[in-house]
């Protein structure tokens, strides 16, 4: 097998044409180093507007009174916390039980993994890192704990990853390494699952069903097979039993916690701990029912057939009358991932023009579809051998507002163009804030976070090797970039965003993932294009330009 590595010092998703490749290879080579902007020790920036809530200068009457009022509203809220805490243990019953002796094992295994660290670390002469005095909670055996916990917390940990405005950096940048990997259960298990839930032999259905899963992870195990009568080639979903029961066993723990954290400490409270803890469940209880994922999957063929893309891309069909709750079989789609470069390149002429394709259609779904795909990694965005685009997988959706689109459309937009002022006003406008806002001295912090982004260093690592049998050489390609810069870069956006009071909706974030998803496509299959300013690529909507003037309106009224 040969590798090679080929440098890359632009990101394409921002494009700055007034650097030569002399000059831009060299910035690439510099530590990121912002005049203004003070730093962490770990090297993000340091929110400099604070808010401060009460003076400084407060009396003692003042202070105690605020003690009386809260002891009050502490007495006032105990019997509805009580209440809930009770009628919650009720609705978990006998399996809240078993999850506690499953928590303990999976604790006790990853405190074991800390204690033998810790010993090799006192015999080194550098001392106990940083991490391990953290214990348990410490990102990265924080992040084992819930690889061990399964299911629930394997679900957390990906929201958690996919949340920055929600959680601290450290924990968002170590739960993207949570692996979802679980054994399969055994094929008599899944033919007794497919029975119970078709009510009726699986051989008066399928065809034929292949023993061995194509995939296998904490919540499904996904399985091929042949329809009888038609003979189509479908994949079977199907839920793992109990998943359900640990779900509603472990959502109910954390919500007690977070009821608990929001009674003893108001501040939670005003974060609004436990509305966050709700969203989480809903997520995590959608992903579960196949119903719902079917039917995410027939609003995306109906958009694709609404707006006449059936012949640029496509969604698996999904058979109803072989499909449940926790069953969902589906027609199988045969093509690669957008990064196998070798049979891309046979399968179209333009691996350009497939990937623009890609993101039209994506784009156009945000607004045109009821949901948007939140999860378009490389294994569920596929070029088909017929030269469609195959969209896979529509367990993580999302949901965005016309007005949220609208500020976020005019965000991208500002990035491309560095329209630093247009970029604070949208930003504004998505952020929930009861503050008012200097938009000017927002603008000027925004642009000094993204004069950093032409510093973020890319390789494209292409191997190739032969095959035993045809001697044919295989080629493959993937995208190597520093993500702790990536993820660096956002959270200084939502970071200093928040030290003006703003406060994003989680679309945010969604959205941003599934945009660094497309850049790492875009600097492999098209170096030399930027996605956000091509005029091959429509982003969702023909009135942005009117979007854009109106917030440009709305800055400068904000100024006058």
């Amino acid at each position: 097998m040969a590798i090679s590595t080929f440098r890359s010092g632009r990101l394409p998703l921002v494009h700055h044409p007034q650097l030569t490749s002399k000059a831009a290879a060299t910035c690439i080579r510099t530590k990121r180093s912002i005049v203004g902007l003070p730093k962490l020790k770990n090297g993000r920036f340091r929110p400099f507007f604070l808010a401060s809530e009460y003076s400084q200068a407060q009396t003692q009457q003042e202070a105690r009174d605020r003690f009386a009022s809260r002891l009050q509203s502490s007495v006032e809220n105990l019997p509805k916390l009580v209440e809930d805490i009770l009628q919650t243990s009720i609705n978990t019953g006998p399996r809240g039980a078993l999850r506690l002796a499953q928590g303990i094992q999976a604790f006790l295994g990853v405190g074991g993994e800390w204690l033998a660290d810790v010993s090799r670390s006192t015999n080194s002469s550098t001392g106990i890192p940083s991490e391990l005095q953290l214990g348990l909670l410490s990102p990265v055996y924080l992040r084992k704990l819930f690889e061990r916990m399964g299911a629930t917390y394997i679900k957390l940990g990906q929201f958690i990853a996919s949340a920055p405005t929600l959680f601290p950096p450290e924990y968002v940048e170590e739960f993207q390494k949570c692996f979802d990997r679980a054994p399969p259960i055994p094929f008599e298990d899944l033919k007794t699952i497919l029975s119970q839930e078709l009510g009726r032999p699986i051989d008066s259905v399928y065809e034929y069903v292949d023993p061995t899963p194509l995939a296998s992870a904490s919540i499904a195990q996904v399985h091929a097979a042949r329809l009888k009568g038609s003979q189509d080639d479908v994949v079977i979903k199907v839920l793992k039993p109990g998943i359900e029961d640990i779900l509603v066993a472990d959502l109910n723990f954390v919500y007690i916690v977070a009821r608990i954290l929001e009674y003893l400490n108001p501040d939670f409270s005003r974060a609004s701990l436990v509305g966050i803890v709700k969203d989480i469940r809903e997520s995590m209880l959608e992903e579960v029912d196949f119903i719902k994922e079917a039917r995410n999957i027939e609003s995306f063929r109906r958009y694709l057939e609404a707006m006449g893309l059936t012949r640029q891309a496509t969604a698996p069909r999904v058979y109803s009358h072989c499909s449940t709750r926790r069953i969902l079989t589906m027609e199988r789609l045969y093509g690669v991932p957008l990064t196998d470069l070798n049979t891309i390149s046979s399968l179209v002429s333009s691996p350009e023009n497939s990937l623009i394709t890609a993101l039209n259609v994506w784009f156009g779904s945000l607004l045109g579809c009821e949901t948007f795909h939140a999860d378009v990694h490389a294994g569920n965005l596929w070029v088909l051998r017929d030269g469609r685009i195959g969209f896979l997988d529509f367990g993580i959706v999302g949901r965005i507002s016309p007005k949220t689109w609208a500020a976020m459309d005019v965000f991208l937009a500002s990035i491309a163009t560095e329209e630093y002022e247009s970029m604070a006003s949208a930003l504004i406008e998505m952020g929930a804030t009861n503050k008012d806002i200097d938009a000017k001295a927002f603008a000027r912090d925004l642009e000094k976070i993204f004069s950093s982004m032409q510093e973020l260093d890319t390789e494209i690592v292409v191997a190739t090797a032969r095959t035993s049998d045809t001697n044919a050489t295989a080629v493959s390609a993937n995208i190597v970039v520093d993500e702790r810069q990536m993820n660096a870069l956002f959270l200084d956006v939502v970071r200093v965003s928040e030290s003006y009071g703003l406060r994003f909706p989680r679309e945010f974030a969604l959205l941003m993932k599934q945009l660094l998803y497309f850049d790492r496509y875009t600097r492999l299959l098209a170096p030399n294009m930027n996605m956000l300013q091509d005029q091959r690529i429509s982003i969702v909507s023909n009135r942005r330009s009117n979007y854009r003037d109106n917030y440009r309106d709305n800055y400068r009224d904000n100024l006058r």
